[in-house]
Formats: C-alpha cells, sequence, structure tokens
C-alpha cells in the first residue's frame, strides 16, 4: 500500500524546511531567510514510534506578480487539501496570526481531513509566552508549540500525526501480486490502458493533459496473473508545471515508480520519442526496475508490413541508455496486444527478480576470463578472485577483484554481456559491483 502523504504547508520563512529537515533526520530541504527558496517539491519518508509516512516540504507563496499572492497562497492551500492525508499548517510565533494564515487556515477548515497547526519558533524551554494563545483563533484545534531549530516539541507535533494518520492496514492483496508503475508525459493514454486491462472505466479518460491528479491503485486478477496498477498523473518538464498541484502530479508519479516492481513507459505513437519520455524512463532506469515501453495510440498510425519494423528500430536508437527494454505495440482505444502486455510484465518482472547461484555465476567468470584476458597496466593484470549476487530487483552482482582500477568500464560490461548471454537477462536492468580487498566498494 501507499505510505500516507504528509504535506509541510505555510507563509514564506515561517520555518517550513528548517522543520521538514528536523523531521525527517537530515538536511534536504534548502533552508534560507530568503522567502521562496523551496520550489521544487521535496519528499522523503518519515519514520515515528514504527510507523511510516512520506513527508512533503511544499514551500510557500511563489508570486508570478505582486497581483496574485493571494491566488498562489489559495493554490498552495487546494493543494495540501487534495493530496495530502494529513495537513501540517506551519505558522510563525515571532509575527503572530497574519490574514494569510487564517485565510489558508478556514479553507483547511471546509476540507474535512486532518489539520494540524504548528507554531513554530517558540524557542524557549517551558511555558508558551502569551502571544502563542493568539492562534487558538485560527480554529484548528490546540496549536503545538515547536522550535525547528533546537527540535523542541517535534515529538509532540509527531505524536499528533500519528494520531490522524489512515489506518494501515496490511496489503489486501496477494504478495505475489505484481506491483506496476504506469508512467509517461501527460495524456499518451495510461487511464485508458489500465482501464482496458480492469475491463471497466475506473479512471477519468479525457483528451484534456493533466485529467489524473493523483496516483491510485486498482487489483487486476485474470489469467496472466495478478496485479497491482499504479495509475499516476503524468510527469511534465518542469517549464510546463505552472501549477502547484501539478508539481504534486509528479512528485507522486516518482512515489510511484519508488514501490513498484515494473514500470510501464507510455509513449504516444501519433507523437514519437520525445526528451521528456527519457527522464521519465531515465528515472526508473536509475531505480533499476524492470520496464516495458507500450507505445500506445497504434491503431492512429498508418501502417505497412515495415512500419513497425521500422519504428522499433528507432525506439531502440532512443532508448539505447536502457538497451534491455522490450517494446510492446498497443492500442488502448481498441483493446490491441493487452495480452502481450501482460505476458511482457510478467517476463521483466521475473528477470528483475531473479537469483543466479553463485558456482554457476562463477563458471560463466570463468569461461569469460579465459575468452578475453583481463586487461592489465604496467605489469600488473586483474584477477577476479570470484563472483556473488549480492541483491535483486534489480540483479546486483559483486566482483571480488586484486585492482579496482584495472576493472575497467568495457571489461565489466563484457562480463555483464556475458551474464545476460549465459542466463536469458534480455529484459532487466543489471548493477555490476567491483569490491577490492580491504578497499570501498566501487560502484559501475
Amino acid at each position: 500500500m501507499a505510505l500516507p502523504l504528509v504535506a509541510v504547508v505555510g507563509r514564506p520563512n515561517v520555518g517550513k524546511s528548517t522543520l521538514f529537515n528536523k523531521l525527517v533526520g537530515q538536511r534536504i530541504s534548502i533552508v534560507e531567510d530568503t522567502p521562496g527558496v523551496t520550489r521544487d517539491r521535496i519528499y522523503s519518508k518519515c519514520e515515528w514510534l514504527g510507523h511510516e509516512f512520506m513527508l512533503v516540504d511544499t514551500g510557500g507563496i511563489e508570486p508570478e506578480s505582486q497581483d496574485v499572492i493571494l491566488s498562489q497562497m489559495r493554490r498552495q492551500a487546494e493543494l495540501a487539501i487534495t493530496s495530502a492525508d494529513v495537513t501540517i499548517l506551519v505558522t510563525d510565533l515571532k509575527s503572530g496570526v497574519t490574514a494569510t494564515d487564517a485565510d489558508v487556515a478556514a479553507m483547511l477548515r471546509k476540507s474535512g481531513k486532518p489539520v494540524i497547526l504548528c507554531v513554530n519558533k517558540c524557542d524557549s524551554v517551558g511555558d508558551p509566552p502569551p502571544e502563542f494563545y493568539e492562534f487558538y483563533n485560527l480554529g484548528l484545534g490546540e496549536p503545538i508549540a515547536v522550535s525547528s531549530v533546537h527540535g523542541h516539541g517535534t515529538g509532540d507535533l509527531l505524536d499528533a500525526v500519528l494520531e490522524n494518520l489512515p489506518e494501515q492496514s496490511d496489503d489486501m492483496y496477494d504478495e505475489d501480486s505484481i506491483k506496476v508503475a504506469v508512467i509517461g508525459k501527460p495524456n499518451v493514454g495510461k487511464s485508458s490502458i489500465i482501464n482496458r486491462l480492469c475491463g471497466e472505466e475506473r479512471f477519468i479518460v479525457s483528451d484534456i493533459a493533466g485529467t489524473t491528479r493523483d496516483a491510485a491503485d486498482t487489483y487486476v486478477e485474470n489469467e496472466h496473473g495478478k496485479y497491482l496498477f499504479i495509475d499516476t498523473a503524468g510527469i511534465r518538464r518542469k517549464s510546463k508545471v505552472l501549477e502547484n498541484v501539478e508539481r504534486y502530479s509528479v512528485l507522486r508519479s516518482y512515489m510511484a515508480v519508488d514501490r513498484a516492481d515494473v514500470a510501464v513507459i507510455v509513449i504516444d505513437a501519433t507523437v514519437g520519442f520525445t526528451e521528456q519520455d527519457s527522464k521519465v524512463a531515465g528515472y526508473a532506469h536509475e531505480k533499476g526496475k524492470a520496464c516495458v515501453v507500450a507505445v500506445n495510440k497504434w491503431d492512429a498510425i498508418e501502417k505497412d508490413t515495415h512500419t513497425m519494423d521500422e519504428f522499433k528500430k528507432k525506439l531502440e536508437v532512443d532508448f539505447s541508455f536502457m538497451s534491455y527494454v522490450p517494446f510492446v505495440f498497443v492500442s488502448a482505444k481498441e483493446g490491441t496486444r493487452m495480452d502481450k502486455l501482460l505476458e511482457m510484465v510478467n517476463y521483466t518482472a521475473e528477470q528483475n527478480a531473479i537469483r543466479i547461484p553463485t558456482g554457476r555465476l562463477n563458471d560463466v567468470l570463468a569461461y569469460a576470463t579465459a575468452r578475453v584476458q583481463p586487461p592489465s597496466d604496467k605489469g600488473r593484470r586483474l584477477k577476479i578472485y570470484y563472483m556473488t549476487q549480492a541483491s535483486t530487483k534489480p540483479p546486483t552482482f559483486v566482483s571480488f577483484v586484486n585492482r579496482a582500477d584495472l576493472f575497467h568500464f568495457s571489461y565489466r560490461r563484457y562480463i555483464e554481456n556475458q551474464i545476460r548471454e549465459t542466463f536469458g537477462l534480455d529484459a532487466t536492468p543489471i548493477v555490476m559491483l567491483v569490491r577490492e580487498r580491504d578497499r570501498n566498494d566501487v560502484k559501475s
């Protein structure tokens, strides 16, 4: 199940980013006295008393002009209402209750969702000063006095968050179900694909980009297997992300990839491969996820006997940075090749989770080194003592060597290709690690 989302909102320069860093236990958000420093959405997993949730630092008002300050804050408040399970409204003891605080508090009260009022910059130990009680006027219940700099009151704040989080029941789905994140640019047909796989309308489908604002889970069980599909809002270029709610959509998409087993990267056949497609795919690749490229709207393409082969060859060049990824040409509108898409999801998930015995790995290593001698430098030759698999998802292999600097990229790629060919790993990313005796790991 998705982790609950807790949003930290408030005016600029009230200490949201400092509080965020304190709660997650590391300096992630940029902290600066200049208002509006936090521009992109920053999120991190937060744990308190054995419970985990996702904490998001939202940033304050980012006015495009002096005329739209209130509208910007209204969008920020609406963003918290629609996206978060719990909202922490951060205010400033030294500034007191402002008109902007009151405006946002009124909107949050109408949401019906839990809101925790945090009065920051209560740096003195002991009873809060008299001006603290002014914040009761916001009508959000009992305020919590916090010092984000010193950490005072953060435990009480996290206790209040846990009290208001939705109950996290164990996954209602079978453990052997494959978690699939359906990602891509807006309006490429992600929701249509899931609706077709489900056999019913689960998501609103519209030609207007950005219809899907949130990520949702849909369980599907059929003759091909058991799947948990995560439909995500489209990932746009940052220059196109003008509304705060769109920025949250990007956040949800990345969170979906983080918890998925397979990422289905949807591309619009009528548009072709774009720079943004490479960024979407690149994120899944960096996370080591099994991937399938679904070329949607294939029904809208004028075709002859060579069209698919030519299109595929072009995609192979476009996706040269992840040469292992398979392509499936589909039409969500007509339901074409949906079975093939599920078969490929199964295939890539199985490869991504494969476990190879150490003995067999070292047989491959012995054959590979005998076939192509390891590189040498100034009379010192690379010796690979043995290899073992450290983990799965993605398959990660560790080579123990005498000199890591001699294990050149080209030779690592050669060993990787030998593993791929021997064990048929043609549809999953592979991580190769090199460990020198008595030295730290060097990652390829």
